[in-house]
């Protein structure tokens, strides 16, 4: 598996975290992957074999490109061959705006947009393996994106708020970081992204947990949720099983054992 991060132009830091590249070679049998929640949102286009989500006791394709919002659980995806992937993390609170689209609350969103029309160019770079060429284009589509959306002085403090505190601030301080009523920041943030405040901020606790258990599987639970602001260990861990259907100890196991075979850093959207 190979895996980049592209960091985004100064005039897209309010609304994209990075832009990523992603290719796994599954072999000929169909393979299944998942992916833990976290506190971003990803436009995704991926190109090479059929790619399925499953679904209802079944498998669905999806499009490209499509859309990850907020997961609640671990979504299983299945492809064969090779998979490769351009996708842009955005802020869950800014997603909808830049594409000019309703918010909601689906893990998975499947959308008509004009983005589609990347695909074909995309594509092409892809097959030529250049990389490089294709994030450009996807950059320059989101720059010309970004300036047709008014910015949100209120959800671009929140956000930052709530990242600098790792998903631990209480709403009535991320409200006073923001310089508005919790009132009024619960009603931008559920019209942009679909959640509330403190959804979105027990997410991105969460993935601290997860990411730091990643990177770090020995790492004392205990004072992990002191860290993170858990009432004790048996809080983070309830709270770790609700998203990811597994304890922090059986995640940790798994890292130790399949962390050699990825980059080391890498716990973003393909967690095997």
């Amino acid at each position: 598996m190979h895996h980049q991060e592209f960091e985004p132009p100064e005039e897209l830091r309010d609304t994209i975290k990075c832009f990523w590249y992603n290719r796994r070679d599954v072999g000929e049998q169909r393979s299944s992957f998942e992916v833990q929640p976290d506190g971003y949102a990803e436009i995704i286009f991926h190109f090479g074999n059929v790619l399925s989500i499953s679904y209802n006791g079944g498998l669905q394709p999806l499009p490209s490109p499509f859309m990850m919002g907020l997961l609640d659980q671990p979504a299983v995806f299945y492809t064969k061959d090779c998979l490769e992937i351009i996708a842009i993390r955005c802020f869950p609170w800014t997603v909808f705006d830049l594409l000019g689209l309703p918010s909601g609350k689906d893990g998975v969103h499947v959308f008509e947009h004009p983005i589609a029309q990347l695909q074909p160019k995309l594509n092409t770079f892809i097959e030529a393996g250049r990389i490089d060429e294709a994030i450009a284009e996807v950059k320059q589509y989101f720059l010309d994106a970004r300036s047709q959306v008014a910015a949100n002085s209120v959800l671009f403090k929140a956000g930052v708020a709530m990242r600098e505190a790792n998903g631990t601030m209480p709403v009535s301080r991320v409200a006073a970081a923001a310089h508005a009523t919790v009132r009024t920041l619960e009603r931008n943030f559920k019209r942009s992204s679909g959640y509330t405040v403190k959804d979105v901020s027990a997410l991105i606790r969460f993935e601290q947990v997860r990411n730091h258990l990643w990177l770090q599987p020995d790492t004392n639970l205990a004072g992990l949720a002191h860290e993170l602001g858990y009432a004790d260990q048996s809080h983070l861990s309830r709270e770790f099983k609700r998203y990811s259907g597994t304890t922090p100890a059986a995640f940790a196991r798994k890292a130790k054992k399949e962390k050699p075979a990825v980059n080391t850093d890498f716990v973003a959207f393909v967690q095997a």
